[in-house]
């Protein structure tokens, strides 16, 4: 082989290599950044969603919807994993008090719609797909929370869905 050939062929490797090496590391049982995280966040959204009346599946009950300020969805859609922290998470609990932050596989969120998909071993697969009302939000914002609903839409868990889920924002403690 021709020598020029031959650098050629070791400087496609060499930048082949280099170019790998800003990939998110994966850990186990953690999703790394990929097209599955999105957010166009116009607002601030950032605040703990309480359901209206109770939503139950089996023994568990879904205490609220966590959503992070823009600087968690950046670092999240960079790679970051920080413990069981991220920009989006569905908490349920069971009837012992036990907790369970189901943290996203995939999000779409924007001023007016939360989409989440992710899985635990207690619940399986957890999917949330909702429509945000902006003015609402604004509303419950202003008031430090409000009994109204700001999130409506369809939660999955395991093979149950339940439709007609309604959030109110709240800022917690």
């Amino acid at each position: 082989m021709p020598p020029i050939r031959s650098f050629a062929i070791v400087g496609v490797v060499l930048l082949a290599a280099v170019a790998g090496c800003d990939r998110p590391v994966e850990r186990p049982g953690e999703p790394v950044a990929s097209a599955s995280f999105s957010h166009d966040i116009r607002a601030d959204q950032s605040g703990y969603y309480q359901p209206l009346t109770p939503v139950r599946s089996g023994d568990w009950t879904l205490s609220h919807l966590f959503i992070g300020q823009d600087v968690a969805f950046v670092a999240w859609e960079g790679g970051e994993r920080i413990g069981g922290l991220a920009p989006v998470t569905l908490e349920f609990e069971d009837r012992d008090g036990t907790r369970v932050r189901v943290v996203p596989a995939r999000y779409t969120v924007t001023d007016s719609r939360v989409s989440f998909a992710g899985r635990s071993p207690e619940l399986g697969e957890v999917a949330f797909d909702g429509r945000l009302d902006p003015e609402a939000l604004a509303t419950a914002r202003r008031n430090l929370g409000d009994q109204g609903a700001v999130v409506t839409g369809t939660l999955k868990i395991g093979g149950r869905t339940i439709s007609g889920v309604r959030f109110r924002w709240w800022a917690g403690d």
